[in-house]
């Protein structure tokens, strides 16, 4: 399968997910990256295998949807992706959950319409899920978004390693930030449609993120 750059992100946006964001929620996407995968392989943008039988599964879109900023720390990214069959039905969902990946497909697919299947976003947090219910399971739906906002400062996972660092004095700058967005969960979701300028090939947005953060941290260092 051969697409240009501008059909790999028209295929893309037909496809795009439709966001649940909670009432209360102070971030949301910045930059959507775009990879389309017509094998079986490793995920672009984050640890994991994608298996799929090419009989069912024409192409598998990935959207890794980059935050500056999620209210425990500074940057986020989690990922959708979907499995697109030979007919143009979407097949299956999956969704990524603080490094896990969960099925993004309720049963009899009541959660997608057309092309679009909705997810929810955990307030502040980010992960995805088909049903809001399973954020209230986790203890600190609560207080990751109250009292523990920003506790994690400048987060430099294994992907960015090299590309830019911390230490206790940037910690501490995006920390005293987040705690003025600190918020309440209300569990109350509005739609957000994902805008077509937020769409890019996921090697353009990997390569603009150290850009990204320098820039963060020049604004919080301005404050």
């Amino acid at each position: 399968m051969t697409m240009t750059e501008q059909e790999m992100l028209e295929t893309a946006m037909s496809y795009a997910p439709v966001l649940m964001f909670d009432r209360n929620e102070p971030f949301y996407p910045d930059f959507v990256g775009v990879s389309i995968l017509d094998q079986s392989g490793p995920s672009p943008s984050f640890e994991r295998e994608i298996h799929f039988p090419v009989e069912a599964v024409q192409y598998v879109i990935e959207f890794s949807i980059w935050w500056d900023y999620e209210i425990g720390h500074l940057y986020e990214m989690e990922h959708v992706w979907i499995y697109v069959g030979h007919d143009g039905e979407v097949v299956d969902c999956e969704a990524s959950f603080h490094g896990r990946v969960l099925r993004g497909l309720l049963k009899d697919r009541v959660n997608v319409v057309g092309r679009h299947v909705c997810l929810y976003s955990q307030p502040g947090k980010h992960a995805f899920s088909p049903i809001p219910v399973v954020f209230e399971l986790l203890p600190d739906l609560y207080s990751a978004a109250g009292a523990n906002a920003g506790c994690d400062g400048l987060l430099v996972n294994e992907m960015f390693k090299g590309y830019f660092q911390t230490n206790e004095e940037i910690d501490a700058s995006v920390r005293s930030f987040l705690q003025t967005k600190a918020f309440v969960p209300s569990m109350e979701f509005e739609e957000f449609l994902l805008e077509p300028s937020l769409f890019m090939p996921w090697q353009q947005l990997f390569t603009m993120i150290p850009e990204r953060i320098e820039s963060r941290l020049r604004e919080l260092e301005l404050r």
